[in-house]
């Protein structure tokens, strides 16, 4: 019986750990290295490492990082951050890595979903699409890259569809305006796209207890729900505390 995976999402930034609100404000929260070890004893279903910096600062993955990271973990990873292409999709995978996300190299170059998945398999492709809302009462979603830098003239629904299409074997729905701010996740769009869509999905941005992972999973039935603030933070204060439980 298929069940859902809950996933601590990490954002890397230089060699350390941050986490932002909204995309923004980017808070440190402590070592990779330190982080992967105390998830390894909570055994979680699956680690996202997310490098901020590296599309917006037109540079690669930081290998190194990734090869330490990857020596420690004991559980499933996948990155995303800075790659442009199959064959440094390839080289993270070789270093142990399950899957890999990208989002502004897919954007701009769907074909890029294609020829990773032709390289590594489509169950090692993930597309992360940033979401965030606008209009009147936030009635439309528009899509964005670049640490919300960057607005793209797609629908949301209709990129993940091309995207699976293409060979994507995951898709990963990233709210902006909730990044951060532990009030919930978008269960609006996240349906939407569960009825678009039969790939596997992961819905982040929002959680802030238990009790909101099992609302998405108790809508969507099985799913990927992702969390960063839920498990790095305690309390009404922040203080910075990893952590990791499931609904």
């Amino acid at each position: 019986m298929l069940r859902s995976r809950i996933a601590p999402f990490l954002l890397l930034r230089g060699n350390g750990l941050v986490k932002t609100q909204k995309f923004g404000d980017p808070k440190y929260v402590g070592d990779p290295i330190n982080a992967v070890k105390i998830f390894n004893e909570k055994e979680v279903d699956e680690l996202t490492l997310l490098d901020i910096d590296a599309t917006a600062s037109g540079r690669g993955p930081n290998m190194a990082l990734l090869k330490d990271i990857a020596a420690e973990s004991r559980m499933p990873l996948c990155y995303g951050g800075g790659v442009q292409d199959a064959e440094t999709a390839a080289q993270i995978i070789a270093l142990g890595y399950e899957k890999v996300s990208v989002s502004h190299a897919a954007l701009e170059r769907p074909e890029l979903v294609r020829e990773m998945a032709d390289r590594v398999g489509r169950q090692s492709v993930v597309v992360t699409i940033d979401i965030r809302k606008e209009g009147l009462f936030g009635a439309s979603h528009k899509v964005y890259s670049r640490n919300a830098k960057q607005k793209h003239k797609v629908d949301p629904i209709d990129f993940a569809k091309r995207c699976t299409d293409l060979g994507a074997g995951e898709i990963v729905l990233n709210s902006i305006d909730r990044d951060g701010m532990m009030q919930g996740y978008d269960l609006d769009l996240a349906r939407k796209l569960r009825e678009a869509i039969t790939t596997p999905m992961t819905v982040v941005g929002g959680a802030g207890s238990t009790e909101d992972l099992r609302a998405l999973t108790d809508e969507l039935g099985p799913i990927g729900a992702g969390a960063g603030s839920l498990f790095v933070f305690k309390g009404k204060y922040r203080a910075v505390l990893i952590s990791y439980a499931r609904p």
